[in-house]
């Protein structure tokens, strides 16, 4: 190993990016599942963002949000997966120090900002279910539209810590970092100071954010339930169900893997690295390639329009 790799430096001017440490072999074999999540996660969500755009009457409030994710998981995609699969076809793992930073503070920024969304949704089934009349009066478009730019600058704002604590550690041990993209903890860990402070205020964004997020959606949810099952017939139940069953599904496949991947970076110590590495960076994407699929089967006005392109096309 060479010294620039292992000895005296303060802030390194690249880090190295292993990929999948372990299975470097199997690097061109591993791109493959990725590749596809990244081509389904572009493709579906242009497609959501392209169909609500041209159906009119899919402008409003639930749409709107779900644009947001769709924008929220591009960004995800388009500032991770180009340089995951570099380094897997062409075993090109050089970045930039300061673009290291930048996509810390991008993934981590874009995960709040979806949480946020997740929450505005179900704000939007609550009033759409619990108040049906009010609806149109409570989400209007300009409250929808400071809803999304609170959740916006919320996300930029807590996570600023990351990348401006980061930068402050001296890096003397290596800038190797084993993963194959520029995770907040695997990056705390190569600096050669106390990063405690990092580690906590990484717990805290999990915990008293994340997670009062979570909470914030248990007790729409909750008071959902208590309206749905008490609908006179069965049809009534399911039918008014069905109008948050995409939004539930998106919840799940977003805050579990999300939940997996945190306490697995900071408790698996006894975990083989190279798992460690591939099934959170399967987690991370799964989000994105799923949202659009889940609202593309589940939703019966995109399907719709979907269809009507795919058929117009076809004629």
């Amino acid at each position: 190993m060479s010294d620039s790799n292992t000895t005296g430096f303060t802030n390194p001017s690249t880090f190295i990016l292993l990929g999948i440490p372990g299975l470097e072999a199997a690097h061109v074999w591993i791109s493959i599942p990725f590749c596809t999540m990244y081509a389904i996660a572009i493709l579906g969500n242009v497609t959501i963002l392209f169909i609500v755009k041209r159906e009119r009457s899919l402008h409003v409030p639930m749409y709107y949000f779900l644009c947001m994710l769709a924008v929220t998981d591009l960004v995800l995609c388009m500032s991770t997966l180009p340089k995951m699969l570099s380094i897997f076809w062409f075993n090109s793992r050089e970045i930039n120090f300061s673009a290291c930073l930048t996509q810390m503070y991008i993934i981590y920024c874009v995960s709040v900002i979806e949480s946020g969304i997740f929450v505005a949704m179900a704000v939007d089934r609550y009033v759409a279910i619990c108040h049906p009349l009010r609806h149109s009066t409570i989400l209007t478009n300009p409250v929808v539209a400071k809803i999304i730019l609170a959740m916006v600058l919320r996300g930029g704002m807590v996570i600023l810590p990351y990348p401006f604590l980061a930068r402050q550690w001296p890096y003397c041990r290596t800038n190797i970092i084993p993963q194959p993209y520029c995770a907040h903890i695997a990056v705390v860990k190569l600096a050669c100071a106390d990063t405690r402070v990092s580690s906590y205020y990484g717990l805290f964004v999990l915990f008293c954010v994340l997670g009062l997020d979570a909470i914030f959606i248990a007790l729409s949810y909750t008071q959902i339930l208590r309206v749905i099952f008490s609908l006179p017939t069965k049809d009534a139940r399911l039918k008014t169900f069905g109008t948050c069953g995409s939004h539930f599904c998106s919840i799940l496949a977003f805050y579990i893997p999300g939940l997996f991947i945190s306490l697995l970076n900071r408790f698996g110590q006894n975990v083989p690295l190279h798992f460690q590495v591939l099934i959170p960076n399967v987690y991370l994407f799964m989000p994105p390639m799923l949202n659009p699929v889940i609202y593309g089967v589940r939703t019966k006005q995109i399907r719709g329009r979907l269809l009507r392109l795919l058929t117009h096309k076809g004629a």
